[in-house]
């Protein structure tokens, strides 16, 4: 591949093997434009500066060290009761940063177009090269490319760009926002004449399992003093075989963009499906004189779709209930540094649970995200803003509203609207300017924006609530007085009404919106701490008892029962929601808050705790109970899964809960004598039995027909003795960047779970790589995510483990006192 680009900053092998291949056609010049982007990520410099010493300034006094990106350099930082960005942003501090990083560009690129892309710097960001300004950017979620050719020394002479990220303001999040250049950066070089960035736009107007009908919009710039003639050629791949083509010789004027339009047909498309998420790939090739100068590369997927008043959403012709989780940004222990391994277990762990939806709340996700929805089979809801002029937090976007909002929007869409597995878009999360004329104004102009950039999804809004309905304190009905509709709900401007919560009018929604239908942005709210548990599981609690009054109550270290017995005061427990969602075709799907735990927003504590119990994954990733509920409700697989644990004081009653499918029934045993058969009734979702406890083995079996289905078991759990290593994968890739997500179990003598086992647990490692990142899920834990030692919780914790560019063996050793030490082997290559 003759065209190389040679940006040298001291790993020239990592860019060079971070480059994207594309596919090109075959009867076209070989020449390879797999380097139109390359990675930008390794050895810049920072320096966070002391808000005394330093004030606004760097100068050849500041000390700096070396880092990759994407990094956050709040989640290095130490939890902090005093952080004005309070316990609603992780209790974690922001502050002032700046990047820099030298490189050097070949001589024969100074006739070429370099940019840099930025996918997201939280926030504030201001950036120079070689001094001159390029510009500011508030937002922290979007993503933006600067134009650096003008300003480029080429050859041998050195160019530095220094980045200035302000996240001093502070409180400007109600979550954990992370501090820093987050997302991934990027080196764009190109020809004068190329595809513009998010250039191309693929639509799908007509679809059958015949013949897919394909139209396709593409931005192409000229930036060169004169006009050109070209062929734009548009080549469709499913994998690497060709599947149709269209050519069209254009005339575009110089200095000048031009919007040139295409149609082909598939025949026989292979269908996009949560099931089967197949895609393909438009391959944009420009030529000059039978030279091809540019080529692009946009994946797409092929799919039918609608929301259907009666039927809910069908997605082929075939009735899909939408069953997805609401997932912030950050990524646990590893802060809001954007790694895409992480983000793709994440994505596994909620697949395994059921899950077929994302709602990437509430900004603008980071493009791996994406991707890897659309590679997985994810139903997207890609949301915009969690404000518009009224402000939630003190500094918050708001305050850019006026000035950034269009814009901001605008790229989000040029950006995100390729990807197959967006189906809505949405305008904003419970938003304070919902109930005035305002409100209603801005989402005329924001639903205006959608549909100018894409009429191909629908647009909501997540209102709290579409309809706000009294109820009957004594007979829980809704009454029909003083119903108010929420104005923007009722300004007809939304394709799908959006309910954050109030699952109680659900049922109502034809009366209010008998033209509108439905979906649930944002559901349940329930509380759990993983491993936790009250003594008595059946009565549902409301924590606090109403969201603007401080909760005084709670348990001990700020605990949460992980029944399915707390919720918060304008959410429901997980059952409740569900069984309203799953009855009606009509209600086409839910999206739970929230799918993983998130740092910040620690519902109902405050400090101590610094994370939240919202989950129905902690923060570490390990399941809650609550989770076996889905996958028996959401999954084919076989589900029989009880708790809680079986470590509790003699004679104490303990209730035993059971979530189970395709079974009759299910009976208990206590150290083999029956403690009785329970079957789920009408619309329950679980079993109980309340028992007297006795040590030993609490042993389940299902049953159908009288036949066995399934046999689990709980044993009492001696003194710790052993730790247990577990790796999610024990081969990972040699690329500097990949993880192994190591859990790590503390078990008695027998290998059974210690399951109040809380040790603090020490790690070292040996070889090509680092350890990144530990955890155990606990919400009140103010260890360092980023530390060799944390404290497990009931019995488990995790640890992150990240390569080195050189393969090798990485082996991780875990000790804590008065247990057996364990070592674990991973290969990187």
């Amino acid at each position: 591949m003759k065209n190389k680009r040679k940006y040298l900053s001291g790993s020239l092998a990592v860019l060079l093997l971070a480059v994207i291949t594309l596919f090109t056609s075959c009867n076209k010049n070989e020449e390879a434009f797999s380097n139109r982007k390359v990675s930008f990520n390794s050895d810049w410099s920072f320096h966070l500066n002391d808000s005394i010493v330093d004030k606004d300034t760097i100068g050849a006094a500041t000390k700096w060290r070396t880092l990759n990106v994407p990094h956050d350099w709040s989640i290095e930082g130490k939890f902090d009761e005093k952080s004005p960005a309070g316990y609603g942003g992780g209790s974690l501090n922001g502050g002032l940063g700046w990047y820099k990083k030298t490189f050097k560009v070949a001589a024969e690129d100074s006739a070429k177009i370099t940019s840099i892309t930025f996918d997201g710097v939280y926030k504030n960001s201001e950036v120079w090269i070689n001094g001159h300004f390029l510009g500011k950017r508030p937002n922290g979620y979007i993503g933006f490319q600067y134009e650096i050719s003008p300003y480029l020394n080429y050859g041998e002479k050195n160019n530095e760009i220094i980045v200035k990220v302000d996240n001093s303001k502070q409180p400007n999040s109600r979550w954990y926002s992370g501090s820093g250049i987050f997302r991934n950066v990027w080196i764009e070089t190109t020809d004068k004449l190329h595809v513009a960035q998010w250039g191309t736009y693929v639509k799908t107007p007509k679809v059958t399992a015949e013949k897919a009908s394909l139209n396709f919009e593409t931005t192409i710039q000229n930036q060169n003093a004169a006009s050109k003639k070209a062929v734009v050629t548009t080549t469709i791949f499913k994998e690497d075989t060709k599947v149709t083509s269209v050519t069209q010789n254009i005339t575009i004027g110089a200095n000048a963009n031009q919007i040139i339009k295409q149609e082909a047909q598939v025949e026989k498309p292979i269908l996009w499906s949560v099931e089967k998420p197949e895609l393909y790939t438009a391959v944009t090739e420009i030529s000059v004189d039978d030279k091809i100068v540019d080529q692009y590369k946009t994946n797409f997927g092929i799919r039918d779709f609608k929301f259907d008043l009666d039927k809910g959403f069908l997605l082929n012709g075939k009735q899909v209930k939408i069953k997805g989780v609401c997932m912030h940004h950050d990524l646990g222990p590893l802060g809001a540094a954007i790694n895409t391994r992480a983000i793709e277990r994440q994505l596994e762990i909620l697949k395994g649970m059921g899950v077929n939806g994302i709602r990437t709340s509430h900004n603008p996700p980071a493009p791996e995200l994406l991707d890897l929805c659309d590679k997985m089979g994810f139903i997207v809801m890609d949301e915009a803003f969690d404000m518009w002029k009224t402000n939630k937090t003190k500094y918050d976007y708001a305050n850019d509203w006026e000035k950034w909002h269009k814009k901001d929007l605008i790229d989000q869409l040029l950006r995100d609207r390729n990807h197959a597995s967006i189906f809505i878009w949405s305008i904003g999360n419970e938003i304070p300017d919902q109930w005035s004329e305002t409100g209603v104004q801005i989402a005329k102009e924001l639903t205006g924006i959608v549909r100018d950039y894409d009429k191909t999804r629908p647009i909501t809004a997540a209102m709290n609530p579409p309809v706000n309905m009294n109820m009957d304190e004594v007979t829980l009905q809704f009454e029909k007085k003083n119903v108010q509709v929420n104005p923007i709900a009722a300004s007809g401007v939304l394709d799908l009404i959006g309910y954050n919560y109030a699952h109680q009018t659900y049922e109502h929604h034809k009366e209010y919106f008998p033209k509108t239908p439905f979906i649930a942005t944002e559901t349940t709210s329930g509380l759990e701490t993983r491993g936790y548990y009250d003594n008595v599981s059946d009565v549902v609690k409301k924590w606090p008892v109403r969201w603007d009054l401080k909760f005084t109550d709670g348990n001990p270290g700020n605990t949460v029962s992980a029944y399915d017995q707390v919720q918060a005061p304008w959410g429901s427990t997980h059952e409740a929601t569900w069984k309203v969602v799953k009855k009606h075709d009509y209600l086409s799907g839910m999206y739970i808050w929230t799918g993983f735990d998130y740092i910040g927003e620690p519902t109902p504590y405050e400090w101590p705790s610094v994370s939240s119990y919202f989950g129905i994954v902690d923060l570490a990733g390990f399941p809650k109970d609550v989770y076996y509920m889905y996958q028996s409700e959401w999954t084919d697989k076989t589900v029989l899964h009880i708790f809680p644990h079986w470590n509790w004081k003699v004679g104490q009653t303990v209730d035993v809960w059971a979530y189970y499918n395709k079974a009759d029934e299910v009976e208990l045993f206590l150290n083999g004598k029956s403690v009785g058969i329970r079957s789920k009734k009408g619309d329950d979702l679980h079993v109980m039995w309340r028992i007297p406890y006795q040590a030993g083995t609490l042993k389940a079996v299902s049953r159908k027909n009288g036949k066995t289905v399934l046999e689990t078991e709980i044993k009492t759990a001696g003194n710790p003795e052993n730790l247990k290593l577990t790796a999610d994968r024990s081969t990972i890739k040699a690329d500097g960047n990949d993880l192994s997500f190591i859990t790590v179990d503390i078990l008695d003598e027998n290998g059974t779970l210690a399951p109040n086992a809380n040790n603090e647990i020490n790690f070292s490692l040996k070889g090509n790589g680092k350890i990144v990142g530990v955890c155990s899920g606990d919400p009140v834990s103010h260890e360092s995510y980023k530390g060799f030692k944390h404290t497990a919780l009931n019995g488990k914790c995790l640890v992150i483990v990240q390569s080195d560019i050189q393969s090798g063996r990485l082996e991780l050793t875990a000790k804590a006192k008065a247990l057996k030490s364990a070592t674990i082997v991973v290969t990187s290559e």
